[in-house]
């Protein structure tokens, strides 16, 4: 009887111990008003002469932020260091160091007269969990790594490289900043001679979860609090060339031209109508056109366009495309012209987002009180690279107006931190796992 009674008293102990770290777990909460201060801080780095953000990859403000947020990771206390490829790496040992690491974080290079908030937000949330973490003395089970990517607006180059994917000859290619990947590579403490050695293999990553700002206006005109990302799209883009007969602008008939742009005008129209009558989320855009003769008394004989389109499927596209061709044939013999297509070998293949991870996320919102909605990304980001390294996840918070790219990028300091808990959370139910 004193034994069943001790056993007793030991599992009710257990599960009240148990309760009160669950209880203490669920309660903790990111800091709101250090989020914002740490990104109204940073946004000073790199403010150009002409008093505008240049925090371009390998630019010196680059340099100077790259500096200041891996100070930030030390007084944290992350284990930093810089791969090859010039990725920024923090990590925190957990309880097993045989389980794989839990990762997270973000970008901090921007566009040319970019915004606060894309990428940089992402970072300092990482970078806020393992703050968090330490303020109530958690030791996570699995270890954890905050990863600040390299240069990820040209091509998300840093991510690639770690992927295993940026391809040698890429080195040459210059940014905003003036100079190569390989020479911004050196500069900012990489080695582009070494890349192989930052690939890492397929396994490495028991999970890598990111959170951006939405750039767009979908959550914001909704009054929805957080999204969670089903996906990132793909890509196909296409080259277009229409052929019609340069002539005389005064003296030929409007019954009897070959005019390649009003063929052009109309296939504009054509691609909005066919994506348009697509159900689901899918875009199509012609971004770029341009009339080599450029001569108002000519009639245009020539016409070169894009066709870009995105959406989680694959199948999707290629079905909207052959819409399109049929459109095409139709303008061809309407305006006698030639429409010519050329498929780039440009293209992205869809990235889907782990569908355990996103229960996790739903299930950090709802524990929380944050309302959320499922979306797909119409952006690239540097986590669709990481799938090639182990799950993934991502968080969207609203970008005021949808405004990204621009000094006029604004997200709310409650709006990040709800973001930001409903990553932290994210983090500890996956550790849990």
């Amino acid at each position: 009887m004193k034994s069943l009674v001790l056993s007793s008293f030991f599992i009710l102990f257990t599960i009240n111990l148990f309760a009160q770290v669950r209880f203490s777990t669920d309660a903790i909460r990111v800091n709101e008003k250090r989020i914002d201060q740490r990104i109204q801080e940073f946004a000073k780095f790199g403010i150009n002469d002409q008093g505008e953000p240049f925090r371009v990859a390998y630019s010196q403000g680059d340099i100077e932020g790259r500096a200041y947020f891996m100070d930030l990771m030390r007084k944290a206390g992350l284990e930093v260091h810089i791969d090859y490829a010039g990725n920024i790496i923090g990590k925190r040992a957990g309880k097993d160091p045989s389980k794989k690491p839990i990762a997270f974080g973000s970008h901090i290079d921007m566009v040319p007269n970019g915004g606060n908030y894309d990428g940089t937000l992402g970072s300092f949330t990482a970078l806020e969990i393992i703050e968090v973490l330490n303020e109530h003395n958690i030791i996570t089970n699995h270890p954890l790594e905050v990863i600040i990517f390299q240069n990820e607006e040209a091509g998300l180059v840093g991510s690639r490289a770690m992927a295993g994917r940026l391809k040698m000859d890429a080195l040459s290619q210059k940014n905003a900043s003036g100079y190569t990947i390989a020479e911004g590579t050196k500069r900012i403490g990489g080695d582009p001679e070494r890349l192989p050695g930052a690939a890492r293999k397929k396994g490495d990553l028991a999970a890598f979860i990111e959170m951006h700002i939405e750039q767009s206006k979908v959550l914001e005109s909704r009054g929805i609090d957080v999204a969670i990302i089903e996906g990132i799209v793909g890509i196909e883009d296409w080259d277009i060339t229409v052929i019609g007969l340069a002539n005389h602008a005064g003296s030929t008939p409007m019954n009897d031209r070959q005019d390649a742009l009003i063929a052009a005008s109309k296939l504009v129209l054509a691609v909005n109508e066919v994506v348009n009558s697509y159900e689901g989320a899918q875009v199509g855009s012609v971004g770029k056109i341009s009339v080599p003769s450029g001569a108002p008394n000519i009639i245009p004989g020539k016409v070169e366009m894009s066709l870009q389109m995105r959406d989680l499927s694959t199948d999707k596209i290629m079905g909207m495309f052959a819409d399109i061709e049929e459109r095409a044939k139709q303008i061809e013999k309407e305006t006698n012209t030639q429409i010519v297509f050329e498929h780039l070998n440009l293209s992205s293949t869809p990235t889907f987002a782990n569908k355990e991870i996103q229960e996790k996320m739903i299930q950090a919102a709802e524990s929380l009180g944050i309302s959320y909605m499922k979306m797909q990304s119409g952006a690239g980001h540097d986590t669709q690279e990481m799938a090639a390294l182990g799950p993934i996840g991502m968080v969207f918070i609203p970008s005021k107006d949808g405004i990204s790219h621009n000094p006029k990028e604004y997200s709310s300091p409650s709006e990040m931190a709800n973001g930001a808990n409903v990553m932290l959370h994210t983090v500890l139910l996956l550790d849990e796992k």
